[in-house]
């Protein structure tokens, strides 16, 4: 049933910034040098004629959403680029009011259809895969919630009860959730503090001795350095997964690093987390990574939070994949293969333990994969696209608003700071990293925060 709290989109408007990065970055195989980011703005009107506006970026990330052997890396973003400025034009064209929850989830019916289209006109062997339309389409979702909130005044997360919702969470996900709504499974007011997850990238120089040419722009150049600069306690370690001996050298090296490091500062406890980016073949891969980590430093294998999806993002392409005997060890999260609720639900079947939400996936869906998973008793984490500025700032604050995440990655600062640059000086706590920690509690303003 309408809410007298609805709104309708008046104009939605997409543009391009290219964002360099200071130095590569690699993962699952693959080189990152620069990034684009999607900047939306969406007008909303309530049925009271009220306008406000809102606001919503991510990066492309065609190569982490969209890698593939038939379409080139260039190819993949234009594509992306092109799907976001035509799901714009759906947003546009969109007239009936409703709840941010209710618009989205209606728009996005048409994205496969698009995405086609967009493979079409381009002339691409491959249609752009779910991923890769979640997150062109990501900003447009964010600007939208983001305006929801301005015009009425409040937190956006404070508008996902059933006073403003129009439809409970069996609309958007199954009778288990039945009379729930996404305030049950939201916070209040934001966390004050988060740790920070810092990158660790297979690239990245871990000591002087791995620097084969400075930077030389005044920031750190090894994680020693970058441990002291920041205070860090949580460290994401890329892996390659298909290099048992390096994955398990590249860990054991970096505990070396960081314990040196954490010793200078006094620190007695601080973490990993693993990603092998998929290209582990089978969970049998995982578990002697967790033996040889163990038997070479059992305290090195204590750090170890949880590990982000080992094996391939397609579960039905990959049946016997199965995590159960590695989520007994540790954590295992879905990260590439969480699209959708049958997703969520599907990898849950194969033995996957935890959840990493993304805003980049958008934020609708990053709502629903988060109620869904702390009603399945899941782990959760946020995890990073790289995201400079107000994408950043989205991140953390969905990591802020949901009870049972410990942490936030943001590794922004580290590969792309000067998008940072305008940011850091109305958000210092956010960008300033002091202690290890983002000072989240400052995400509380209309909107989506910020």
């Amino acid at each position: 049933m309408a809410k007298s709290t609805d709104v309708r989109v008046l104009q939605a408007n997409v543009a391009f910034e290219p964002v360099r990065f200071r130095s590569p970055l690699k993962f699952g195989g693959r080189v990152m040098e620069n990034s684009t980011l999607i900047n939306v703005d969406v007008t909303v009107e309530t049925k009271g004629r009220k306008h406000s506006t809102g606001f919503g970026s991510m990066p492309v990330g065609n190569i982490w959403a969209w890698p593939s052997d038939k379409v080139s890396a260039d190819q993949a973003e234009q594509a992306m680029k092109l799907f976001a400025e035509r799901v714009i034009g759906l947003a546009n064209a969109y007239d009936d009011f409703g709840h941010p929850m209710e618009i989205v989830y209606q728009l996005s019916a048409e994205y496969a259809h698009q995405a086609k289209l967009v493979s079409e006109k381009l002339g691409l062997p491959e249609t752009l895969p779910a991923l890769a339309q979640l997150v062109a389409a990501s900003p447009l979702d964010a600007a939208i919630h983001d305006a929801y909130g301005v015009v009425h005044g409040l937190n956006s997360y404070d508008t996902l009860s059933s006073k403003f919702m129009n439809d409970d969470l069996e609309y958007y996900l199954d009778d288990q959730f039945a009379g729930e709504y996404l305030d049950q499974y939201t916070l209040r007011e934001p966390k004050k503090t988060m740790p920070l997850y810092h990158l660790v990238g297979a690239l990245d120089p871990l000591t002087s001795a791995d620097v084969t040419k400075k930077i030389g722009d005044g920031l750190p150049e090894t994680l020693g350095e970058w441990i002291a600069f920041n205070g860090l306690t949580h460290l994401k370690i890329k892996l390659n997964g298909d290099n048992l001996d390096w994955d398990v050298d590249r860990v054991l090296q970096i505990d070396k690093v960081a314990a040196e490091a954490q010793a200078i500062r006094g620190c007695t406890a601080w973490y990993y987390s693993t990603d092998f980016n998929e290209k582990c073949a089978h969970v049998e891969y995982v578990l002697e990574f967790f033996k040889k980590i163990k038997a070479n430093n059992p305290q090195a294998f204590d750090r170890i939070q949880y590990v982000e999806q080992p094996t391939n993002r397609n579960l039905k392409a990959h049946p016997d994949n199965h995590m159960h005997k590695a989520a007994a060890i540790k954590p295992i999260v879905i990260d590439e293969s969480l699209v959708d609720y049958e997703s969520l639900l599907l990898a849950r079947e194969q033995g996957y333990s935890g959840v990493a939400l993304k805003a980049c996936k958008g934020h609708t869906e990053a709502l629903l994969a988060a109620a869904a998973a702390q009603k399945f008793g899941m782990f959760l984490c946020v995890q990073d696209l790289t995201c400079p500025g107000r994408s950043f700032l989205h991140s953390a604050s969905l990591a802020a608003r949901i009870p049972t995440v410990a942490a936030i990655e943001g590794n922004g600062r580290q590969y792309c700071p000067a998008a940072n640059k305008q940011w850091a000086r109305g958000f210092p706590g956010m960008f300033e990293i002091k202690h290890g920690t983002v000072e989240t509690g400052i995400l509380k303003g209309p909107g989506l925060g910020f």
